[in-house]
């Protein structure tokens, strides 16, 4: 029994660290994903095989996918380790190992951005305490200076080699992978990997920047395909919709909707941990999809983020707009399809509460009534500042928000502010910690050291009992 213990402890841990770095990797990309989109949608109009081919327009594609695509990785990851002095020694140092390159060095940024932050942080707090008044700007300008030169020759002299050896061979084992039709079977290790949340460091880690390198090559990729097509999760929404029980049943419609249009992942996830069996759904959806994507060469010009319907059309490129129509469609009847039996195969006999269990359940590890603490701060402490946390901080979080922010103005409660954040940047003020049950860990871990803030995990982000409930913590503590 203590063997079983300390096994899920390690899982467990496991799934925190993979969280993390997904969560790292995001912090830097998400925030740009809006200029990965305007490049997508100038290769996908003006390259020679777009919509609107242009060779002048089609001068911008090659330098924004070499040079500003990367530094921005840099300049963000360098940014969220140590703000504007850490983004602006961040880009410097990506620009070494991106002009020494000649493939995009989108993994530079994510690495170089962040590690020049880093020194530089520990440099200025080594010497905190010790400048005498008014040499400061000297002081922070040729410590920035200095230290920014020698790690930009050590990029381009040194790191850009190996970083370009690494690509190399990550790009030859996809090239391996393609040609020998083995591309749809990456799905067995991406769709569970996207339930536990752990999809962001398989996708902005590998997927998107061996992507691009295969879109300045051939005009698409199909790698923004293989975590990016919400059609097997919307499957996924719409069986739940028909033969699911309870809460899950209820929430599913709903859900949906916001799946397709929306694209938002992480609202589906849920459900399929509610029956386990049923990831096979979006897994053989995916697989179907990418299997057609393979033979009538579909791909997009750019990562599909969110991964709704829409961003999919968006970033198709004239050439495989239909294919990958197709493909979206045929991940969604396969998905809907394969959960629907293990639906109709359980003969739904589960309740409502055992079918999504609610929020007061006792039996649930991270329920509201599993914590007494939290009666305990409610009682001492108004809650006025609340905090929604996803992996990225514009997905599912920013969903919960809309929703808690309208129950709060209904409940008349004005000095309450909900917030939604990356998990990485929650504020030091925060009163109240809501997050998916899933990431629930990874809170605790991360914030230890306030264990006088409640974290409190939500199975469902439709769920309004949940909501329900938060209000009424919330007016407890006033």
């Amino acid at each position: 029994m203590q063997n079983n213990s300390n096994a899920k402890l390690s899982l467990n841990s496991l799934r925190v660290k993979i969280q993390e770095m997904g969560g790292f990797l995001s912090a830097m990309v998400m925030p740009n994903i809006g200029v990965f989109i305007a490049w997508g949608l100038l290769a996908a109009f003006f390259i020679p095989t777009g919509w609107l081919p242009n060779a002048r327009l089609n001068g911008l594609v090659a330098p924004l996918l070499k040079y500003l695509m990367p530094v921005l990785i840099g300049y963000v990851g360098g940014f969220n380790v140590y703000g504007k002095r850490g983004g602006a020694i961040g880009a410097l140092a990506t620009m070494g190992v991106v002009i020494g390159s000649h493939i995009t060095m989108l993994i530079g940024g994510m690495v170089m951005g962040p590690l020049a932050a880093w020194l530089i942080k520990k440099f200025d707090k080594l010497i905190a305490g010790y400048i005498k008044p008014g040499l400061e700007m000297l002081v922070d300008n040729f410590s920035l200076g200095i230290i920014g030169f020698l790690i930009l020759i050590l990029g381009f002299l040194f790191v850009e080699p190996l970083f370009s050896g690494i690509l190399a061979l990550l790009s030859a084992g996809v090239q391996w992978l393609m040609g020998r039709n083995l591309i749809p079977l990456t799905s067995i290790l991406v769709q569970p990997a996207q339930v536990l949340f752990l999809n962001n460091a398989i996708n902005h880690g590998i997927m998107v920047p061996i992507g691009l390198q295969q879109v300045a090559a051939t005009g698409k990729s199909i790698l923004f395909m293989v975590e990016a097509n919400g059609g097997t999760w919307t499957g996924l929404l719409l069986a739940f919709s028909l033969f699911g029980q309870g809460v899950a049943k209820r929430t599913a419609p709903a859900s949906a909707l916001i799946m397709f249009f929306g694209g938002i992942g992480e609202i589906a996830f849920p459900y399929a941990l509610i029956k386990p069996i049923t990831i096979l759904g979006p897994m053989f959806g995916n697989i179907a999809a990418l299997w057609l994507a393979q033979i009538f060469h579909g791909g997009t010009v750019g990562a599909v983020s969110p991964g709704s319907f829409l961003a999919l059309v968006m970033m198709s490129p004239k050439n495989a707009m239909l294919v990958n129509i197709i493909c979206y469609f045929v991940a969604l009847v396969v998905s809907f399809l394969v959960v629907s039996f293990f639906l109709k195969l359980s003969q739904v006999t589960l309740s409502s509460k055992t079918d999504m269990p609610d929020s007061n359940s006792a039996s649930s590890p991270t329920s509201f009534s599993s914590s007494s603490t939290l009666a305990k701060v409610a009682a001492s402490h108004p809650i006025q500042n609340i905090i929604i946390a996803c992996d990225a901080g514009m997905g599912s979080s920013a969903m919960g928000a809309s929703m808690l922010s309208a129950k709060v103005q209904k409940a008349h409660l004005p000095n309450v502010h909900v917030q939604n954040v990356a998990l990485d940047n929650i504020p030091n003020d925060a009163d109240l910690i809501i997050t998916s049950d899933t990431l629930f860990e990874r809170v605790k871990d991360l914030y230890k050291q306030q264990s006088q803030v409640p974290v409190v995990p939500i199975k469902n982000y439709l769920d309004n009992e949940e909501y329900e409930q938060i209000i009424q913590m919330i007016q407890d503590s006033q």
